[in-house]
């Protein structure tokens, strides 16, 4: 079994957005990496954190990303399901690796490799 281990939340109005999440939920925004992604925690160091970004096209919609062993293992199964690749495997500099996938329904999600040495 893999776990889901982070999400990102679109949003046209991040300033709405965020009090929307904080206000509803009680959750702690900050900023992100840059001014159009914010860092969202949920709850306890255990809880799932995620990401509330700018919508980059009108379809986009939550993502929940999955914790797999190998992106390039795993990837060909999503494919060989009917699954198909939107966004192949892309480094995020020293926590590991993602790929966006659409499943047999349309749904999109990504899955997430840790690893330290990405570059």
């Amino acid at each position: 079994m893999s776990d889901i281990v982070y999400f990102e939340i679109p949003a046209d109005d991040l300033a709405r957005a965020t009090k929307f999440y904080s206000d509803v939920f009680g959750w702690e925004i900050d900023e992100g990496h840059d001014k159009d992604y914010m860092m969202i925690r949920t709850g306890s160091e255990e809880a799932v954190g995620g990401g509330l970004m700018k919508r980059r096209h009108p379809q986009q919609t939550i993502t929940d990303y999955i914790d797999v062993e190998s992106i390039d293992e795993c990837a060909p199964e999503i494919e060989n399901a009917g699954g198909k690749l939107i966004v192949p495997k892309t480094p995020v500099a020293g926590m590991g690796y993602f790929s966006i996938f659409q499943d047999t329904e349309k749904n999109v999600f990504g899955i997430w490799e840790t690893d330290e040495s990405a570059r």
